[in-house]
């Protein structure tokens, strides 16, 4: 049995990480900016202020490796960059095993600003001196819905003329979970959802699904960051090892109570 932090473990993934780790009888800390305990009643939830070394240290403390899941997208470095090299540091100083990373594809070949600061995070975390796994994968289906609820909005649904490989949380958690108790892996490979499928196509399920009625049109942008999603450089054809498809999600969250 191993015990594993999990930073933002009350999170969308973070959730996901506890709930496989708990599963297979690891001792699991969760660290959260707030005092609100995990679902998971074996695994012990620790508020952290993520700008103070010492409560980090405190919570990493024993821990055979951390699976650093918490992000803050907003800050002078682009928020992820000063959150990660807080979390090396406390690790640094409690001898960490194997620092786990999640980390999105094509953040080294897309120039939007928050793959940027995801990018320096890899790059810190390569360089800290400590035994390291990063995982990247391809967008998560609750943000896939985040995108297509705001994108049809409006009478006249405006939808990028782009392709996503839309994943499961839960399987990057279970993935994460099974990195974290295994040797430091180092780049390990991406992980895509099973199926590439067009924005427009989605939101056209989504608006069946949710019996809104808008007319949909396929538009097409310009500039370096939408020329990198139209050659495909956020997708991985090639590591679709998800299984959960968006519609099998879609159907999911239909049927689940609100």
């Amino acid at each position: 049995m191993s015990t594993v932090v999990v930073t933002g473990g009350t999170g969308t993934l973070g959730r996901e990480v506890v709930r496989h780790l708990v599963k297979d009888g690891h001792d699991v800390v969760v660290t959260s900016r707030s005092a609100t305990p995990s679902v998971w009643d074996s695994a012990r939830t620790v508020q952290v202020d993520y700008r103070s070394p010492g409560t980090l240290r405190t919570a990493f403390e024993g821990a055979d490796a951390i699976v650093h899941c918490a992000t803050r997208v907003s800050g002078r470095r682009g928020g992820d960059v000063d959150l990660t090299g807080r979390v090396l540091d406390a690790a640094r100083h409690t001898g960490c095993g194997n620092l786990v990373y999640i980390s999105i594809v094509g953040v080294d070949r897309i120039p939007l600003r928050y793959y940027r600061t995801k990018i320096e995070a890899e790059r810190l975390i390569e360089d800290s001196g400590l035994p390291w796994t990063i995982l990247r994968t391809t967008q998560f289906h609750q943000l896939v819905i985040r995108l297509l609820n705001a994108l049809t909005r409006p009478p006249l649904a405006l939808v990028p003329d782009l392709s996503v490989q839309p994943i499961a949380a839960a399987e990057v958690g279970a993935r994460l979970a099974e990195l974290a108790t295994a040797r430091p892996a180092g780049r390990v490979p991406d992980m895509g959802g099973p199926e590439i499928l067009a924005v427009p196509d989605l939101a056209r399920r989504y608006l069946e699904a949710i019996g809104r009625h808008r007319l949909v049109r396929p538009i097409r942008l310009f500039g370096s960051v939408y020329k990198g999603f139209r050659a495909g450089h956020h997708l991985a054809p090639a590591n679709a090892s998800g299984t959960i498809t968006f519609q099998e999600y879609l159907n999911a969250r239909m049927r689940s109570p609100r």
